[in-house]
């Protein structure tokens, strides 16, 4: 058992959107300009809720916010619909870098189904390859202006489709082109990473790193079956770990020894067989404050963000980091998830500084480029110190 204590600590006084980030959890299809989405429709002859831009960025989180599983999947319907050409895919993924650099991310690992945009007659190489080009061309575009920047694709297979080894062997075929891990995605519950077993297991043999979706739609059977099935080296989402965790407060008792209100702020925690094996092992939780409450992954816990039972994940030692999972959706940065942490459980700069850690040496990335990451980060953090 661990004894956890809640205790706050003081607000902070600087600027968060200039500390360096680390994102591991970004959905290329989640994070496109409104007029960008605009002007692509156009060209494509796709018709949008809207043509103002503002009013755009409105229905989506609207949409996303609606609590109606069919309007949330409609937005994606419009943002793929204007990533099926070379150009639009080339666009989409530059400016993602543009946007991820503006919110001081400088390393950012983007997620993306190549399957899905293939209407318009490109192979799964062509997808990729576009996509690749507009990341380096937004790393370029980010050093003219001074700052750095690095980004690798995660190759996503969809889940209710059959196509798990061809795109696993597509993100290999493609690991000395800018793929630096494997996920697969979509509707969780009903379809366990087992399914795609064999991927997985081509993926191991050619020591090609998975992070798996899982503990967001779907519960603790998810999370089992990506560490086994999937030999997941960390999870998307993770969150529902938290339901192997029982957490009994602790009875205060006045001056007369009667027994009172349970203390909120002090209580034993045990952790379950999965949950010890998950945190024991430092397998990171790729958490998504914002969108946890859109998709209901957390309304097992509690109404609103103060309920996410993050913090205590956090407090507990898991590794957890945090990001947007889809920003146009969410209508969120990366910036704007820190503050959200800072306002609900009053988290520090050393807090901030070790989720960002947390994620630094979660990324896949050689060592020696994770270290001089790590490096870059705590010198920016000593600087503000």
């Amino acid at each position: 058992m661990t004894e956890i204590i809640l205790d706050a600590t003081p607000d902070l006084d600087f600027d968060l959107k200039g500390l360096p980030k680390v994102s591991l959890h970004d959905h290329l299809d989640g994070g496109l300009r409104p007029a960008t989405i605009i002007e692509l429709a156009e060209a494509a002859g796709h018709t949008l809720p809207s043509t103002d831009p503002v009013a755009l960025g409105e229905w989506f989180r609207e949409s996303a916010d609606s609590g109606s599983l069919v309007r949330y999947l409609e937005t994606f319907d419009h943002t793929i619909a204007v990533m099926q050409t070379k150009e639009g895919l080339f666009r989409v993924a530059k400016e993602f870098v543009e946007d991820l650099a503006d919110d001081g991310v400088v390393y950012g690992e983007v997620r993306w189904a190549p399957e899905q945009h293939l209407q318009q007659g490109l192979s799964l190489d062509d997808a990729v390859e576009a996509v690749q080009a507009g990341l380096e061309a937004g790393v370029d575009a980010v050093a003219e202006t001074g700052r750095d920047i690095q980004v690798g694709q995660l190759i996503t297979a969809m889940r209710h489709a059959d196509r798990g080894q061809e795109i696993a062997e597509l993100a290999v075929r493609h690991r000395n082109n800018g793929a630096v891990g494997f996920d697969i995605a979509g509707a969780e519950d009903g379809f366990l990473p087992s399914r795609f077993k064999d991927a997985f297991t081509y993926l191991a043999q050619h020591n090609f790193p998975a992070t798996v979706h899982a503990g967001e739609a779907a519960g603790l059977e998810s999370i089992q079956s990506a560490l086994v099935d999937g030999r997941a080296l960390r999870l998307g989402h993770g969150v529902r770990i938290a339901e192997d965790i029982t957490v009994e407060f602790e009875a205060d008792e006045d001056a007369d020894g009667d027994s009172g209100e349970a203390d909120d702020n002090i209580g034993m925690v045990t952790l379950g067989e999965l949950a010890s094996w998950v945190r024991d092992r430092g397998i990171a939780l790729e958490i998504c404050p914002s969108s946890n409450l859109q998709t209901g992954a957390v309304s097992g816990f509690g109404e609103g963000i103060e309920s996410h039972p993050l913090d205590m994940l956090y407090q507990l030692g898991f590794n957890v980091t945090i990001n947007t999972d889809n920003r146009l959706m969410s209508g969120v940065t990366l910036t704007d998830e820190f503050e959200l942490l800072v306002e609900t459980f009053d988290y520090d700069l050393d807090d901030l500084l070790e989720l960002t850690l947390n994620a630094a040496e979660a990324a896949f990335l050689p060592l020696e480029e994770k270290e001089a990451l790590v490096e870059y980060i705590n010198e920016a953090y000593a600087d503000l110190g």
